[in-house]
């Protein structure tokens, strides 16, 4: 910095000289003695001046390289805290005691709604199976034989049939509908398990929620001897007059208990194996509610 305040002083220099050549030889003394002193002065401050400006440069780089990261407020912590998710252990055994009500004799098909019926009142939503046969999405689809082919519903889309009476045609309802209407007494609350593996279950039943799910009267698989296939206007759907649904209450290492509501029994149990592939060929359908 010093030999670039110099270089510019250089020329002032030169010119200062030509100026004073003239003059006597006093004047020239005190004007070369004011002319070095203001040089060398200026030459110092100016030295001084851009040091202290780098400097100051210098310093504010380091202090802003080492500034820290500003830490996450505390209530950023709390918020990334209350959203970390619950990890539910799977017990060796359940058994929750859930209300058993029965079908009988008012909903001879209602096994559906039922269902629901004790999966709500376990939760304390104070509704009955009445309430809910009437309230179920339907499918207005008739009972129709031709050419020995079955046009009827779908019971992905609403319950096919006639619910209160054997001398109607019907069959029942599967998972969408039921959730769709358990929805309205729990609202956001509602969780379709349906396709999920019956392990999951477990989770839900290892937290005190019973499951309710679609099953068939035998509690195994069946022959494919007892499907049949509708034509509906979604297209061909595979059925069994043996459709059952009943709410899953518990389990051990060898069966599933349940209510069944065709029977009225509380806590019924099957062989667990039995059991889920009974409702592995039925669709994997399953809906309970969450905490």
């Amino acid at each position: 910095m010093l030999y670039i305040s110099i270089a510019a002083v250089v020329p002032l220099l030169v010119l200062f000289f030509l100026l004073i050549r003239n003059q006597n030889s006093m004047i020239k003394s005190i004007l070369i003695f004011l002319f070095v002193f203001t040089s060398v002065a200026g030459a110092f401050l100016l030295e001084n001046l851009q040091a202290s400006h780098v400097a100051k440069a210098v310093q504010s780089v380091k202090e802003w390289l080492d500034e820290p990261e500003p830490s996450a407020p505390p209530q950023a912590a709390a918020i990334i805290e209350e959203y970390k998710p619950e990890i539910i252990p799977i017990k060796n055994q359940v058994l929750l005691d859930a209300p058993v009500i029965w079908q009988m004799p008012e909903l001879p098909r209602g096994c559906e709604v039922t269902s629901l019926a004790m999966l709500l009142q376990y939760q304390g939503v104070q509704v009955d199976k009445l309430t809910l046969a009437r309230g179920v999405k339907k499918n207005p689809a008739e009972y129709r034989l031709n050419n020995g082919k079955i046009y009827f519903g779908d019971p992905n889309e609403g319950f096919v049939g006639n619910m209160y009476t054997y001398t109607q045609p019907g069959l029942g309802v599967y998972h969408k509908p039921i959730a769709e209407l358990a929805g309205q007494y729990l609202p956001g609350k509602i969780k379709d398990l349906t396709g999920a593996e019956f392990q999951e279950l477990k989770i839900h039943l290892s937290d005190d929620r019973p499951v309710w799910v679609i099953t068939n009267t035998e509690y195994k698989r069946l022959d494919d001897s007892f499907f049949q296939t509708w034509y509906t206007p979604n297209g061909e759907v595979k059925v069994t007059t043996k459709e059952h649904s009943v709410l899953v209450t518990g389990y051990d290492g060898n069966s599933v208990y349940f209510n069944d509501p065709l029977t009225g029994e509380k806590n019924k149990k099957a062989p667990i194996k039995d059991f889920v592939e009974a409702w592995v060929q039925m669709g994997r359908q399953a809906v309970t509610y969450l905490p």
